[in-house]
């Protein structure tokens, strides 16, 4: 109850000025909600996201833990306000309340030093991949590939930099832990960069792009890497490494994409070296590799080094069927590193999305993941086996 008592002063505080500046907005704009704006620069926009997810995970032989079969779960439920002040000013504040604690998800400051550099303090994403930049909203499957949950991306509060210069984007921060796990002994701190190339030939739009994270821990942390079966309505991994004692974390990432007419590509690969103070670093390894064809003819929307919202070239409201789009993916997560033996995971996945109206989505998704070397036996210890999961989301946002 404090906490949403806390939520509700800091969402008044920051309209209030936006509100009080100018009470008969100039410009009113209708982007999934209305964004209300003033001459001043003053600007305020509710935000949020709906996304409600069901399905079923097959269970091999033998297994008996819970959390298997039909499962269903309330992924996303944020609200929030966005918008901007004179000076070049911006703002984000964004909580979730799907999880049975509310949790604060965007938080931050931005400033607009000059045309080309933008400042961003608070709670945000780190630079570490392309699909964990990209927005749930937005994403192609109903969960980013395997190796961004693996390797316990999340956002962080911190203070970071991004410069802007045509088809080149380059990003570095220094962050601290994630809001809710801060306490008075964590002395965590991370540095995060990465650097994208993004030229435009003739129709083809391209993406290179590579990123480094270095993570002290401070004290060792007890750090398990692992993974759910697609779904995140499970607590279920089959793939998982032991408890490690880690003080340190090196990451490297490379990721590609390109998008032509109704057809986009894109693949990462990345490497995460856990340091332990009991020996030796480990290092694990995840990568994916996708494809997808928008059947209606549209094409996938990408901004600011990253997938964006696709805009339906014929939606219901105005008598069109809107978007379809149908994707594959090869997702591959290994998890063993010397005698840690966590398992690895060959996924083989698809997705049909369907795009009524730009702000709503529903996605199916079908996954053929094959384990070697699983963390949880079955039958007769056997640890090779195949799991297929089946998920189904309903989304909204504004």
């Amino acid at each position: 109850m404090t906490r949403l008592v806390f939520l509700l002063f800091l969402l008044a505080a920051a309209a209030a000025p936006a509100l009080a500046q100018d009470s008969r907005p100039r410009d009113v704009r209708f982007q999934g909600a209305p964004r209300f704006g003033s001459a001043e620069g003053w600007s305020l926009k509710p935000r949020g996201r709906l996304q409600y997810d069901f399905g079923h995970i097959s269970r091999p032989g033998g297994v008996t833990v819970a959390g298997l079969g039909s499962v269903e779960e309330l992924r996303r439920a944020r609200i929030g306000i966005e918008g901007t002040m004179p000076g070049g000013f911006g703002y984000v504040f964004e909580i979730d309340l799907a999880p049975d604690v509310v949790e604060f998800t965007d938080a931050f400051l931005t400033y607009k030093a000059s045309s080309r550099i933008t400042l961003t303090a608070g709670q945000h994403n780190n630079f570490q991949s392309l699909d964990e930049l990209t927005s749930s909203r937005f994403s192609s499957f109903i969960e980013r590939a395997a190796f961004t949950d693996a390797f316990n991306f999340e956002r962080r509060v911190g203070v970071s930099g991004t410069y802007v210069d045509g088809p080149l984007t380059a990003q570095l921060g220094v962050f601290h832990d994630n809001f809710l796990d801060i306490d008075e002994t964590d002395d965590a701190v991370s540095i995060d960069g990465r650097l994208v190339y993004a030229p435009r030939l003739g129709a083809t739009q391209l993406h290179f792009g590579g990123s480094a994270h270095w993570r002290d821990n401070g004290p060792p942390a007890a750090t398990r890497y692992r993974q759910r079966p697609l779904l995140h309505a499970t607590d279920v991994r089959f793939v998982a490494t032991p408890s490690l004692a880690v003080d340190s974390e090196t990451g490297f990432g490379l990721e590609a994409a390109m998008i032509r007419g109704p057809f986009h590509a894109t693949g990462e690969a990345h490497w995460m070296n856990a340091g332990t103070a009991a020996g030796p670093g480990r290092t694990f390894f995840g990568a994916y590799v996708e494809a997808g064809w928008f059947l209606t003819g549209e094409t996938r929307g990408y901004r600011g080094a990253r997938w964006d919202r696709t805009r339906v070239r014929r939606a219901i409201e105005e008598g069109g069927f809107g978007a379809l789009q149908a994707v594959v993916r090869y997702d591959y997560l290994d998890l063993d590193s010397g005698p840690v033996r966590g398992g690895t995971q060959n996924g083989l996945q698809a997705s049909l999305i369907w795009i009524p109206t730009d702000y709503v989505r529903f996605l199916v998704n079908y996954a053929r993941l094959s384990y070697e070397g699983a963390a949880i036996p079955a039958a007769a210890g056997d640890r090779s086996y195949r799991v297929d999961a089946v998920g189904v989301r309903a989304q909204l946002d504004w």
